[in-house]
This record gives structure tokens, sequence and C-alpha cells, in this order.
């Protein structure tokens, strides 16, 4: 696994000037929130740079146990701004460098191997089905909508479709990118869109309610959990069991797998390190 960024770059984050991006750390958790609301948060190939960027970082850095991706403005987001990727020249002020390695935001959410929860507060449209397939968690509120238009434009959206395909049944997956109608909440929960549907006021509680119950849990765990079930797709089927074994050896030899064994038998909480 490469990643776009090297961990020295990475870990560099706070010597950056985001141009698009919030960029909050706070007691293991990192907090992303997309801030191009004049262009309802279109992502430019800028845009996507600051994104994964700050997606490796969470992954190299092991005191970031958990992302929260959110939105300013009246639209989570856009989608991709198809006048950048088309060549238009980008006016940023963003030092973020470009990767030598192709950015592909799918990838990167992959290779997290962190909860990542997406915040949804409003509409997402096209390319920013990216962001919200590569959460583990979409806390959604009850009026947001979801829509892949680009057929009416007279595209196709090509990796969204790789997003969606571990999400949605190949006749639901074709049939939402054939039609380019909008979902409903609720129709994007019963798809798997959504993980959760609540009422639009009662979304920031939902959400610090997820990040205080994934928090209270072993970090570790959960990370070398998301880790085998990244590289568990690339592992020939009669030698899984054998990888996951062996994953399973890697978490037993964790100091919080030693900490939960301890803490249960003494029948109190345990203190996470998340090694």
């Amino acid at each position: 696994m490469t990643l776009s960024y090297t961990e020295e770059q990475a870990k560099k984050i706070n010597d950056y000037s985001f141009n698009y991006l919030i960029v909050e750390e706070s007691d293991h958790v990192l907090s992303l929130t997309l801030n191009r609301p004049q262009k309802k948060n279109a992502m430019t190939p800028q845009f996507m740079n600051e994104i994964v960027l700050a997606l490796n970082y969470a992954h190299y850095n092991a005191d970031v146990w958990l992302v929260v991706i959110q939105a300013n403005g009246d639209v989570f987001t856009a989608g991709a701004d198809l006048k950048a990727f088309a060549g238009q020249a980008e006016e940023t002020t963003s030092t973020v460098p470009k990767p030598d390695k192709q950015v592909v935001v799918g990838d990167a959410f992959n290779h997290l191997h962190k909860p990542c929860i997406a915040k949804v507060h409003a509409n997402v449209y096209a390319g920013g089905h990216l962001l919200i397939c590569g959460c583990t968690h979409v806390i959604c509120a009850d009026t947001a909508q979801f829509s892949l238009p680009e057929v009416k434009r007279g595209i196709w959206p090509m990796q969204v479709m790789a997003s969606l395909a571990p999400i949605m049944n190949a006749r639901q997956l074709l049939d939402y990118c054939m039609r380019g109608k909008a979902l409903s909440a609720d129709e994007a929960l019963k798809l798997g869109l959504a993980t959760d549907v609540v009422n639009a006021d009662k979304l920031d509680e939902s959400v610090t309610n997820l990040v205080s119950e994934i928090k209270s849990l072993s970090p570790s765990a959960i990370r070398l959990g998301l880790k085998a079930w990244d590289e568990i797709k690339s592992v020939d089927g009669d030698k899984q069991h054998g990888y996951l074994l062996g994953m399973l050896k890697q978490i037993l030899a964790t100091e919080d797998a030693a900490e939960g064994l301890q803490a249960f038998a003494q029948k109190r909480q345990p203190v996470w390190k998340g090694r």
C-alpha cells in the first residue's frame, strides 16, 4: 500500500495553509470541514489534494482515533468542479503540495484504517459520493437528498461506481447512475448510502454520541480490523482465513488487548492507549 503523501509530508499538516478545508484536531478526533460554500463545496484538484493529505495524516498519526467530515453552506458538496478538472486555472492560496502519486480519493478512504463519520446536513451530488461512500458511518439529516445527475449532462459517474459497488447491489447501482434521480434521506438509508437518518436539529447530538461511543472502544482493535477489511480484498480466497488469523495475532499482541482483558477480569472500564 502506497499513500499519495509520505508520512513526512502528511505530518507537516500544521505547516500548510488550507484554502478549502478547515482542519481541527482535538481529543483523538480529526474534524475536516468542507469550506467552499460560495461554490457549493465543489471540489477542485487542489481541494482533493487537501482532503487526501488530511486523510493520510490521520492514517499515519496514532493519536487520531477517528475522523469526522462535515461541511459549511447549504450543500454538503456539489461534487467535482468540472471547469477546474477540465484545466481552467485555479486561484488558490493553498500551500498543500501536489503529491508525486496521483490522488485517488476513494483509495485514501480505503487506506485510512480509522472510523470516519460523515455528518451530512444538506444535499450530496455527483462526486460527493466519493466522500460519503468512503466513510464508515453516514449520519444524515432527514432533509438531505442524494443525487447522481451526471447522465443528464452527458457524463457517467465513473469513479463513484467503484465506491458504490460495496454498498449497493448491481441493479440498484446501475439504476441510480443511469436515471439521475434524487434520493431522499430515507431512500438513501434503505440503499446503504446512509447509516442513520435523524431530524436535522438532532444531527449534532447524534454525531457527538456516535463519536463518544466509538472512542469508548479499542482504537487498536478497530484500526487493525479496518486494515484487515481493506487488505483482505486482495487476498486469494483460500488464504483469507490464514491472513485473518495473522491479523488476530497482531491484535492480541497490542497493549489495548492486554488492557481490555485485564479490565474485563477486574470489572472496570478499560483505559485505551491506541497501541
